[in-house]
């Protein structure tokens, strides 16, 4: 098991409004020693002695070099995937006085590795070592992820299936030759969800795991509840969670996933964050870090990116800067509040015949005046499972027939098929406000 050593931060859960000193620096060339400890029946995370609540994002996409727009925000963690750019992350960390969660990109049965393949598993386990010698000496490592959602299976009826437990032997495998060579770091892997049946099963092969890292979307505010259902004496940390996932939204009746417009997305956010963490009521919450400080194209190019593809940050980023700080920033970003096709909610199922005239509207809180622009996407053709790569669609032209303040009058494709109009409305500040609407071009038979 992981020993407790230690000469310094805590890492506790932070709160609205939280009084803790932040980690400013690391010293050049020095390792932080990290433990967790249990003190009067709650967790924490120590680091080099100092009290650290950790404020933590997922880094992705575009976000490299955006780790000052982090720490004005209140922020000063982040978390990968993988060690790739690790050289650089870490770096850009150093210069900012950030704290890495360094991810390892074990492969997983969803996207086809053989876990009976001995020699593939053997492969794998010496690019670990590899990763953990280069980089367990760096000031700002925080700690390890050495595997992400690996529980994730699904059933031909959709369901969640079990893995082959030779995933979970590897994963004990490469946590026990981590705590050989690095005892300074502890070490998780995230699971996909928090269903009680894969985390059992896991425990039973990974015992020397530091803390149960979970992936929480529309139900992390039931956060309190999961920890004490699975009722393990671990400590936990979220390693993802933010906008409502595209699995759990509602959807066309052809099948395409309804995104929230910014705005909105933004305030059920901050809700469940509050649910989440307020109080720490197990004692067992060491840490959290939103999904996705960044941008990425899954189902929408929008949907789970704090920040857009341009750079331009959007409404979750004040949410979180509010919560990490107790206030919003001085210019909050534009909150998209509605988007409407010819009148009706995309709940409606809308379909439209080639050439047809198309009015989008949309609804924004913003103090500032907008610059409105608009895109048109046909529908992602491949949809990527766990978090893997999805191309994002081509932007089409859009034959606009008449355009004002947030209203948009345009010709209908005369392709049939599934589009998605998009609205970005710029406050001219540097912020962004994101709806879309999905619709479907149908000839009349």
């Amino acid at each position: 098991m992981y020993k407790n050593i230690l000469i310094g931060v805590t890492l506790l859960v932070a709160t609205a409004g939280a009084s803790t000193m932040t980690l400013a620096s690391a010293e050049p060339g020095t390792v932080a020693h990290v433990e967790i400890v249990k003190r009067d029946g709650a967790y924490q995370l120590l680091v080099n002695d100092a009290p650290f609540a950790v404020k933590g994002v997922g880094l992705g996409g575009n976000a490299q070099g955006s780790l000052r727009m982090l720490t004005s925000a209140g922020g000063n963690s982040i978390r990968t995937w993988s060690a790739r750019n690790a050289d650089a992350v870490l770096q850009d960390a150093a210069d900012n006085g950030v704290m890495v969660a360094l991810g390892f990109n074990t492969d997983k049965e969803l996207h086809g590795f053989d876990y009976n393949d001995e020699a593939a598993v053997q492969a794998q386990f010496e690019r670990l070592k590899q990763t953990v010698q280069r980089y367990k000496n760096h000031p700002n490592l925080l700690a390890w992820v050495v595997a992400n959602e690996p529980n994730l299976l699904f059933n031909d009826d959709g369901s969640l299936k079990d893995v082959n437990p030779k995933v979970y032997q590897a994963i004990g495998e490469m946590i026990d030759y981590i705590h050989r060579e690095d005892p300074n770091h502890p070490v998780t892997y995230a699971f996909a969800g928090a269903p009680e049946r894969h985390i059992k099963t896991a425990m039973q092969y990974t015992p020397n795991v530091d803390f149960i890292s979970l992936q929480l979307y529309g139900d992390v505010g039931d956060l309190p509840e999961i920890i004490a259902k699975l009722d393990i004496d671990k400590p936990f940390m979220v390693t993802e969670y933010g906008a409502i996932g595209h699995w759990e939204r509602p959807a066309t009746e052809w099948g395409r996933e309804i995104e929230e417009p910014s705005g909105v997305k933004a305030a059920s956010f901050a809700e469940r964050l509050h649910s989440a963490f307020d109080g720490n009521p197990s004692g067992k919450v060491i840490g959290s870090f939103a999904f996705l400080w960044g941008q990425k194209q899954e189902r929408t190019p929008t949907w789970y990116g704090m920040i857009n593809a341009d750079g331009k940050p959007n409404a979750r980023v004040d949410e979180l800067t509010r919560y990490w700080t107790g206030e919003y920033p001085a210019n909050r970003a534009p909150r998209a509040q509605q988007i409407t096709l010819n009148g009706k909610q995309a709940t409606e199922s809308v379909y439209v015949e080639p050439g047809q005239t198309v009015v989008v509207k949309v609804k924004v809180e913003d103090e500032d005046e907008l610059r409105y622009q608009w895109e048109l996407l046909k529908e992602v053709s491949v949809r990527s499972q766990g978090g893997a790569y999805e191309k994002k669609p081509d932007a089409l032209p859009i034959a606009v027939l008449k355009e004002r303040e947030g209203e948009l009058h345009f010709k209908a494709p005369a392709a049939a098929g599934e589009y998605r109009i998009y609205s970005y409305s710029y406050d001219g500040k540097g912020k962004v406000g994101n709806a879309n609407f999905p619709f479907y071009v149908k000839p009349q038979p």
